[in-house]
């Protein structure tokens, strides 16, 4: 059993993370009231309390003065580290960070600079977070000299460093009539459309995925994609970035639909693809709303079903299909929550539910329960089921629970079964009221659905909700995606006020 004056020079080593803690609001006893207990609150703070886990390593990033846009990446450094391991931090040793560090440096595909980084994140976790005694005393130094990369003018690099012959911008792609029918390859199409669909995946994914491998056979002159390559497909992705200037998360797009085009479809591997020019992705920052820009904006939406959806939208962080999509079952009045079904990478999560939108809901719904009774007079009433439900439950299409909380307005007819019934509202119809709505309210900033999403999730920052919990809200499976609003909230009067102001007190 180690004695107390052990756990006296350990409370000793983390006495200033315990003031730190206290001023985030934690409320630890004095470092030698009861060093025991002091000792295990802080070292298992990641069992006790998980939510304010990253919030605290996030301030040791702040006080290390590491770069603001560097610190999402210390935070998946320290994710995956964590991920590798099978304990909890507080028993973590020596033995083990440099474990981890040897197989890291081991990776050829490591860069020095990110295996530095590691390093870095890692130091900081165990110096500036936890401070176990063995992190003073571990060699930091000699983990970040052997991730130094050799100058181009040393000898055993200088041996392999002669340059390309011919090196300089790729050769521009010749243009090409893209307006040819690529009917000879309508079989390539129809197999595509086949795969996805037996991958459940949705009928935008197909859509996109047909309508680039169209682009991609036109590009090069309707040929046989069996008898292109990897090559051939750099040639195409060039050209989109160079010619096209296309947006990067659209040249991504394009790439996705090839590799699923040979690797699904064709059943060949591409390989590496050898000049691949990538689009630039610019680091912008997402847009937002004040509490009273959003409010003045829901009240310039003249429609209540469509300034409800506007209201969820903001009052849950939802996607827009995600709110488009939801059905009466998703709704818990009782708990005040909502589960969000089939979310991005196809996961459920629950959000909250504002208490102030429960009677608007309970109307929507009595107004689709009507539309309901009336499609089951005329024959129809059965509304889209996912995966095998159809068949598991023959009834269920047709029962309330199952129905969409905002219906469309005329029934249509299903593209891939050809039934005919009523499904829920386009989307388009939301993005046009908010458009409308920004122009009568006099809205300077581009404003979108997704704006709204960005905006819950900034006002939760304001109010001190931890940042693990947003994460779970809009359902990131990275924090480091999450931690981009807390860029937002340090930008301008928020983060550095103007010097200007000093001048007028």
């Amino acid at each position: 059993m180690p004695t107390r004056e052990y756990w006296e020079t350990r409370c000793q080593c983390i006495y200033p993370h315990v003031a730190l803690l206290w001023d985030i609001g934690y409320r630890y006893p004095a470092p030698y009231k009861d060093c025991f207990t002091t000792w295990r609150c802080v070292v298992h703070t990641e069992e006790a309390d998980d939510s304010r886990f990253w919030d605290r390593y996030i301030e040791v990033l702040q006080l290390a003065a590491v770069p603001e846009k560097s610190r999402r990446w210390y935070v998946t450094r320290i994710e995956r580290y964590l991920a590798a391991q099978h304990r909890p931090v507080s028993e973590h040793e020596a033995e083990t960070v440099r474990g981890y560090l040897s197989q890291a440096g081991r990776d050829p595909q490591i860069e020095g600079w990110l295996f530095r980084q590691l390093v870095q994140a890692l130091q900081l976790l165990f110096t500036k977070h936890f401070s176990p005694l063995w992190a003073a005393e571990f060699d930091w130094q000699y983990w970040l000299d052997s991730a130094r990369e050799l100058e181009a003018t040393h000898p055993t690099v200088a041996r392999y460093n002669t340059p390309m012959k011919g090196a300089g911008s790729p050769p521009q792609p010749k243009e090409k009539n893209r307006h040819k029918n690529a009917s000879a390859h309508a079989q390539v199409l129809v197999d595509i459309a086949a795969e996805i669909r037996r991958r459940n995946y949705s009928i935008r994914t197909e859509r996109a995925y047909v309508a680039w491998a169209q682009r991609y056979i036109a590009f090069h002159d309707d040929l046989d994609p069996r008898q292109l390559g990897a090559t051939d497909v750099a040639a195409y992705l060039s050209h989109l970035a160079l010619a096209r200037e296309v947006a990067a998360s659209t040249q991504s797009q394009a790439l996705n639909a090839l590799v699923f085009l040979y690797d699904q479809v064709l059943q060949q591997k591409l390989g590496t693809m050898s000049g691949l020019v990538a689009a630039r992705k610019p680091q912008a920052l997402p847009t937002v709303l004040t509490r009273d820009e959003v409010k003045q904006f829901l009240e310039c939406t003249h429609e209540d079903t469509l300034g409800l959806m506007i209201g969820l939208l903001y009052g849950t962080g939802m996607r827009l299909m995600e709110c488009v999509r939801l059905r009466v079952l998703d709704v818990d009045f009782g708990y005040s929550q909502i589960l969000v079904r089939n979310g991005k990478g196809d996961k459920d999560r629950f959000t909250t539910l504002a208490a102030s939108l429960i009677p608007s809901i309970e109307n929507q719904m009595q107004k689709a329960r009507v539309l309901h009774n009336q499609d089951l007079a005329a024959g129809h009433g059965a509304v889209y089921l996912p995966y095998a439900l159809e068949r598991k439950y023959p009834n269920a299409a047709r029962e309330w629970p199952w129905q969409y909380v905002f219906p469309a307005r005329d029934v249509s007819t299903d593209p891939l079964t050809g039934i005919v019934r009523r499904h829920h509202v386009d989307p388009s119809v939301v993005n046009k009221a908010i458009k409308s709505a920004a122009r009568r309210a006099g809205q300077t900033k581009m404003i979108s659905a997704h704006t709204f999403r960005h905006s819950f999730a900034t006002s939760l920052l304001q109010r001190g909700t931890d940042i693990r919990t947003i994460q779970q809200l809009l359902g990131h499976a990275d924090v480091a995606t999450t931690m981009i609003y807390t860029h937002v909230l340090q930008q301008g009067g928020q983060g550095v006020p103007s010097p200007l102001d000093d001048l007028h007190p």
